[in-house]
């Protein structure tokens, strides 16, 4: 008996295994904490009584972070210790002035997340003892800043991604909640010289996002000083892009950061972005930093035994690398200033050092203030606070009514006229849902809404649902992506540019989907919609520079974190895929040919194959002969090679049925079916880039052919196989050229 192995069904039982080992991915986690919600606007300082919880919170969290570190020393790995106590001061503060509705934060610097994981911990949100014993060694609490109950939906990733999405989370509270709105952004002082981050800073600007970014200048990266690295001064070039510049002593002192941020308030409810700025203190001598922090005996040892006068003045960064670890921040501290002795703690460990005499040094110790200021705080009624996950992909959205989809009917192309390019489906599809849905429908533009033909719904949107970015595609992906989660209500948010684009530049937004978490455990694409305008050759006579030869590959590479990938093969096709799309909660790729192609005709009404009320399937049998035991199988625009195709082989009195596959992923056991229909083999065809045997198939003829994979089934697929030369001409001429027209197509079922 042949013995049934499947890897997909293990994978998915150790899924559910791990995620029912795991204490917080779930769909949603009540939690039961002290109450800290202070209202910055009505408090014009902070109490001593204010200064001393947050004191004792910093520590509390401060010695979890250690001792987590240090747990994870017993498997010799390390983590960035130093960046995570920086982090934690000023987050307590941060997460003491959100309410995650109207106002909210993210991490840019994603790598501190023991701070942050830490900092949740000492409010109550997380367990102690799972946060020393499984950070980066489980689910609930891995290495990067990832979502748990109490804290950000915005998981990091690359350095500067989380500039432009909080720009994006901004905008979307904005819409919804006026100038109410506000997103605090955590940030390194090394992350804003990516280019994302500096067009997220301009966008920031002119669409005065309600944003205030921290960034925490500790002066140190991975491999040196920031001042090595790059040797720049950020204020000049981030203040140039239209953010006000709030400079303020430091980030741990908490008392002046609370006046800097009543500031940034007042900004950001006038629409003002800015950024809090740690000067530093300069010409401090050694004994003045011992006495400040209550460190002195140990500085002095330090500086003696690096033979460094105590006298000697240095710069005391706004931002202390490794802070409350005295040792380690002595040494940064040095490293900052050239002087001997000096060590980066960028990647901060435990390993080798003794813990109980690093908790027991004077930074960690909490006086009598601090400790009745926390006992204080910890007697007050608990508040409940329920952390709820995002809908599931394929959940409702926007759903259009019956009485709009009919009367839409009668705008579309009809079946058997002239040619017409899908994008007139799209102008039609986005008008109507923006017209039915103007409160949850975004547009990202990038200078091109004629040409993507989402022109018609901007004019229908007020000005704060939709964002013009001129040419910066890669922002936009990650504004879209922030939008997306600025609010749990359904919307609609969709960034449309060439498809060419999101190959070349756009890709980032993307792979954002990738580490975005949601609160059960999965990672998935967020409630968004990326439209690939101009796919494939299909693009008039430009040459190949600008054509979109990998768009299916590259939404095949996605598609564990997509709802759903469209095709379509008309302007119909186009209009019920945008009907759909908004319906369904997910993250969601279509491509859109740019050139003419004609209306598909149901062969049993003889009228179009789509209505305005069609549902969406993944195929359509656009062609049933008799007997047939071949088949073809156009995916999109190809679609009508192939009708066109069976029809003269009928003719000729041999027969093949002809589909169009609408997108992916197929239903299931749906190839399975097609492989049993047609035992005498299958013609795929597409207007994408799909390699060869020798050098790798790919596209959805890679997919087809990955299917049948041990099945005696006779195979051919057309396509692009080398893209390296071609002429420039009109899209029939390059399908000709390329093999991806009706004599092919024809050849090919009678070569199976």
């Amino acid at each position: 008996m042949k013995i049934q192995f499947s890897p997909d069904a293990l994978q998915q039982n150790r899924n559910r295994t791990l995620l029912a080992e795991s204490l917080y991915m779930r769909r949603e986690v009540v939690s039961s904490v002290p109450p800290l919600e202070l209202d910055i606007e009505q408090i014009p300082r902070l109490s001593d009584d204010d200064l001393a919880l947050f004191e004792a919170l910093q520590i509390d969290a401060a010695r979890l972070a250690i001792e987590s570190v240090a747990s994870l020393s017993k498997i010799n790995e390390v983590d960035h210790m130093g960046g995570g106590l920086d982090l934690i001061p000023p987050l307590l503060l941060t997460l003491s002035l959100v309410n995650r509705v109207e106002r909210d934060f993210t991490i840019e610097n994603a790598h501190t997340s023991i701070g942050y994981y830490s900092a949740l911990s000492a409010l109550g949100y997380l367990e102690r003892r799972r946060v020393i014993d499984t950070f980066r060694r489980g689910i609930d609490i891995p290495g990067h800043v990832s979502w748990v109950p109490g804290g950000t939906q915005l998981n990091g990733g690359r350095l500067g991604v989380m500039i432009p999405t909080a720009v994006g989370q901004a905008l979307g509270k904005r819409a919804a909640y006026g100038s109410d709105a506000w997103v605090l952004c955590h940030c390194g002082d090394a992350g804003w010289l990516a280019g994302h981050s500096l067009n997220g800073f301009h966008a920031a600007h002119i669409h005065k996002a309600p944003v205030t970014f921290l960034m925490h200048r500790n002066g140190i990266q991975l491999s040196g000083t920031t001042k090595q690295m790059t040797g720049k001064d950020p204020r000049p070039l981030i203040e140039a892009l239209g953010i006000q510049i709030l400079e303020t002593p430091s980030l741990y002192d908490l008392a002046t950061l609370w006046q800097t941020l009543r500031e940034a308030r007042s900004l950001a409810r006038n629409g003002i972005p800015s950024l809090v700025f740690p000067t530093g203190k300069s010409e401090v001598p050694l004994f003045q930093i011992g006495e400040r922090f209550g460190i002195a005996a140990e500085l002095s040892a330090f500086a003696a035994n690096n033979g460094v006068p105590m006298d000697t003045a240095v710069w005391l960064p706004g931002c202390l690398m490794s802070y409350r670890d005295v040792p380690s921040m002595m040494e940064c501290l040095f490293l900052v200033n050239g002087l001997p002795g000096g060590k980066a703690h960028h990647d901060g460990h435990m390993k080798g050092r003794d813990l109980d005499a690093l908790l027991a040094n004077p930074m960690l110790q909490a006086s009598k203030a601090n400790q009745k200021a926390l006992q204080r705080w910890r007697s007050l009624p608990p508040v409940s606070v329920t952390t709820t996950a995002r809908p599931a992909p394929g959940a409702e959205n926007l759903v259009l009514p019956a009485e709009a989809l009919a009367q839409a009917d009668a705008a579309l192309p009809a079946a058997g006229g002239k040619w017409v390019t899908p994008r007139a489906g799209v102008a039609l599809a986005y008008d109507l849902v923006a017209k039915t849905h103007p409160a949850a429908t975004f547009v990202l533009d990038c200078d091109l809404a004629p040409s993507t033909k989402v022109d018609l719904a901007l004019k229908v949107l007020d000005s704060d649902h939709q964002f013009q970015l001129s040419i910066e595609e890669q922002i936009a992906t990650f504004m879209a992506n922030g939008l997306a989660m600025s609010t749990p209500e359904p919307k609609l948010v969709v960034f449309a540019t060439f498809a060419a684009f999101f190959e070349g530049i756009a890709r980032e937004g993307l792979e954002m989907w990738r580490y975005q978490r949601n609160l059960n455990g999965a990672n998935e694409g967020l409630n968004v919609t990326f439209h690939l305008s101009h796919v494939g050759s299909c693009t008039g006579r430009d040459h190949f520079s600008g054509w979109s030869l990998d768009w299916i590959n590259l939404a095949i590479g996605y598609l564990p974190y997509l709802d759903r990938f469209y095709a379509p093969a008309d302007a119909r096709a186009a209009f019920v895929a945008i009907c759909d799309l908004a319906a369904r909660n997910g993250a969601h790729i279509l491509g859109i040919p740019r050139d003419n192609l004609p209306i598909l005709v149901d062969p049993a009404t003889k009228g179009p194959l789509w209505k305005s009320d069609s549902p969406w399937t993944d195929v359509n049998q656009l062609r049933a002969q008799p007997g047939a035991k071949k088949a073809l199988l156009g995916f999109g625009a190809t679609a009508f090679v192939a009708a066109e195709a069976s029809d003269k082989l009928a003719a000729d009195g041999l027969v093949a049925d002809a589909w169009v596959v609408n997108g992916l992923p197929l239903d299931a056991g749906r190839l399975a079916a097609l492989f049993k229909q047609y035992p005498e083999g299958i013609v795929t065809l597409e207007d994408g880039l799909i390699g060869s045997p020798e050098k790798g198939l790919r596209g959805f003829a890679g997919l087809v052919c990955g299917a049948a994979h041990g099945k005696k089934l006779p195979l051919i697929h057309l396509g692009i196989t080398d893209p390296r030369v071609a002429p420039s001409e009109g899209h029939l001429e390059l399908w000709q050229y390329f093999g991806i027209d009706v004599p092919s197509a024809i050849a090919a079922v009678k070569a199976l």
